[in-house]
């Protein structure tokens, strides 16, 4: 029993300081986010005496963080639904469907999954300039669906490999078109994996800062990342307001780990165990 306890201390010990190293940084952000500029000269690191919402207020309207918050939302929403549409679908073709060049096809999807936007960022910048869509919503959710699509595709096709392939021929010989087998069979058994890689590329989309400075400019159409980096600059010595912004941004996401984090760790780990 002492071996036991004795372990269980060395686990419980590393865990919690490794918590208190995750939580610290939301804290003292907050704390900041409560002070005044002198306050926050005078001693950035003691407590705040009072609970003070003008910053955040500030930021929210003044500052405009709350038109770059709709901004995100309208951003991701738009690009998770494309992700997870045509995520689910390559997934159940590449997985079920018998069909020359399917290992071809899944391998080159794989082979973007190691491409990263810097390499092409050049290039697509001007592509969408010539083509319109720089400063547009749909330019900055192509560009989403573009990077995030080979990761949804590799999750939802390990996934979709586990389903046996006689529920499939089952569906088949009962008359359904490979469109019906898709509605009626693969999206109901597909739900969990949907929603935690939903989960997952919504975070991606969400932090995302350079796509999104690239594709989107202009001030009017800035993500909420995007506006709170704007929040600091060189000349700019406002810490408690960007201390609000940074609060503004990250408790969505705060938020879904606290709520959807048995799901996020089900995405990272699905089809992990088959195919």
């Amino acid at each position: 029993m002492r071996r036991i306890r004795l372990g269980r201390w060395l686990v419980a010990i590393p865990m919690a300081l490794l918590a208190i190293a995750t939580v610290y940084p939301v804290l003292f952000t907050a704390n900041v986010a409560m002070k005044t500029r002198r306050d926050y000269i005078l001693d950035r690191f003691s407590l705040t005496d009072a609970l003070r919402w003008e910053n955040i207020s500030t930021a929210w309207t003044s500052v405009g963080m709350g038109r770059y918050f709709v901004n995100s939302l309208i951003v991701v929403t738009s690009s998770v639904v494309l992700l997870l549409l045509l995520g689910s679908m390559a997934g159940f073709a590449l997985s079920q469907l018998r069909f020359r060049g399917s290992t071809a096809l899944f391998l080159a999807c794989l082979a973007g999954l190691f491409v990263p936007f810097q390499v092409i960022m050049v290039p697509l910048a001007r592509i969408m300039a010539d083509s319109g869509l720089i400063d547009t919503y749909p330019g900055l959710v192509l560009v989403y669906v573009a990077q995030f699509l080979p990761f949804t595709v590799f999750l939802m096709t390990s996934y979709y490999k586990t389903i046996p392939p006689e529920i499939v021929d089952a569906a088949r010989i009962d008359g359904n078109s490979v469109y019906g087998v898709y509605r009626r069979i693969m999206l109901p058994l597909g739900t969990p994996a949907l929603l935690s890689v939903g989960i997952l590329n919504a975070l991606f989309c969400w932090n995302d800062v350079l796509m999104a400075l690239v594709m989107m400019p202009s001030a009017d159409h800035r993500t909420l990342m995007v506006g709170v980096t704007s929040l600091r600059g060189q000349y700019s010595d406002d810490i408690p307001t960007f201390a609000s912004g940074v609060l503004i941004a990250a408790v969505p996401v705060l938020v879904v780990y606290l709520f959807l984090q048995r799901q996020i760790a089900e995405g990272v780990a699905a089809g992990s165990t088959k195919g």
